[in-house]
């Protein structure tokens, strides 16, 4: 069978699955979902074996070290995996709630029920997690996926998938209500995004250049995740003790997410205090790369280029500058954001609202680190991804953002 062919054939088998799907209810899926914590406890041993058939290879591909970083699966890798199946449990069943309810004069009445969306397309790189997390939200909401894992993460995802399919089997599930597309020829991808009668929506995670392709070339509704070019900004009101924590978590806790802080802006009123905010994050050896004065403060400082404010670095690097208040962050962050997450650091409520007022990104924190941009974090148990956009969802995808709604 060509690879056309295949595909598909995923795409009817979803279709029929995202029907039957309709028919599941809240304790089935949540059986589907203690199946799989237990298979995946069963078969760690097997899932790690197959993660690291992957890092071997991406190894002799030269992956870069953050794209390393976000391939590899350990011990408490999959434990957080299993936390987070645990999480969606607890979450309520999104679909066949009365949003609105309204009587008109001429004796109807009118509900709004969410539905699911129907068949979800999800491509992503080198995140096996993303597999269980998408397949998990997806059948939560009452949907079904077909998952294009990349080819870096090809047999870590496979083993994942087979625990899955036989957990949600064992439950009930409609067969075919998860399918990963058993290829990592990219042509597979181009068939995907054409099947409009099938598929309802495609998702991508993975870097800018993938989501855009994917966004060009999609004949099917996107919801796109684009890079996480994320700000901190220190201002002058700012608690300096809570600056250097939350500037050290918003970089260092996971460098490799998109969530990760990726340029720092600091108050010239309190650029004396820079290096208090720094020194944490020059002693686990992040690069840091500042404005003349930045650079002046320490000769292992690097000149900013114009490109490292548009960039994400996914690493242990951070742009840094001086900015003359809150107006110049604001218009600083507005020019090079992608959109995605911003946080100040102050104890002026005035300026926050301000801040938050005229940055127009998907979240925007208070005293708080750039990585609490995160489904988990959010009470959603896990999520898909972080929506850039505007239509349908924005921030963190979970359960409740894979529906649509009809009128009954």
């Amino acid at each position: 069978m060509s690879i056309e062919s295949s595909i598909l054939e995923l795409g009817k088998k979803a279709k029929k699955a995202s029907l039957e799907m309709k028919l599941c209810n809240n304790d089935q899926k949540n059986a589907a979902l203690s199946n799989l914590i237990k298979s995946i406890e069963k078969n760690k041993d097997k899932i790690l074996e197959a993660n690291s058939i992957d890092l071997d290879n991406g190894k002799k591909k030269s992956l870069s070290k953050p794209l390393i970083n976000r391939l590899t699966l350990t011990n408490k890798s999959i434990d957080s995996l299993i936390k987070s199946i645990q999480d969606i449990i607890t979450i309520p069943d999104p679909i066949g709630l009365t949003l609105e309810e309204w009587d008109r004069p001429n004796g109807l009445k009118f509900r709004k029920v969410s539905t699911p969306l129907g068949v979800l397309g999800v491509i992503y790189e080198s995140r096996p997690n993303v597999t269980v997390d998408a397949s998990c939200l997806s059948i939560k909401s009452g949907n079904s996926i077909i998952l294009r894992g990349g080819s870096d993460s090809f047999y870590s995802s496979k083993e994942l998938v087979k625990n899955i399919t036989q957990s949600f089997n064992a439950a009930g599930l409609p067969n075919f209500c998860v399918q990963m597309i058993d290829t990592p020829d990219r042509e597979a991808v181009e068939y995907l995004l054409k099947l409009k009668d099938y598929v309802d929506v495609i998702i991508p995670r993975g870097g800018k250049g993938l989501i855009e392709k994917i966004n060009s070339s999609s004949k099917i509704p996107v919801i796109k995740h684009l890079d996480g070019i994320c700000h901190v900004y220190v201002d002058k009101e700012a608690d300096i003790k809570i600056a250097k924590r939350v500037v050290f978590n918003s970089k260092m806790r996971r460098p490799e997410i998109c969530g990760a802080a990726e340029t720092l802006l600091i108050d010239e009123s309190i650029k004396d205090q820079a290096m208090k905010i720094l020194n944490p994050l020059k002693e686990v050896k992040c690069e840091i790369r500042g404005d003349n004065f930045i650079q002046s403060l320490d000769s292992d400082f690097k000149i900013a280029k114009e490109k490292d404010w548009s960039l994400e670095y996914l690493d242990k690097i951070l742009s840094v500058k001086i900015v003359s208040g809150v107006e110049e962050a604001i218009d600083h962050i507005n020019k090079y954001s992608s959109g995605h997450t911003e946080s100040i650091i102050t104890n002026n409520d005035k300026t926050f609202e301000k801040f938050y007022n005229r940055i127009d990104s998907a979240i925007i924190l208070k005293n708080a680190s750039t990585q609490f941009a995160d489904g988990g974090e959010f009470g959603f148990g896990a999520e898909i991804g972080i929506s850039t956009d505007k239509i349908h969802v924005r921030g963190p995808v979970g359960t409740k953002h894979l529906t649509t709604f009809k009128y009954v």
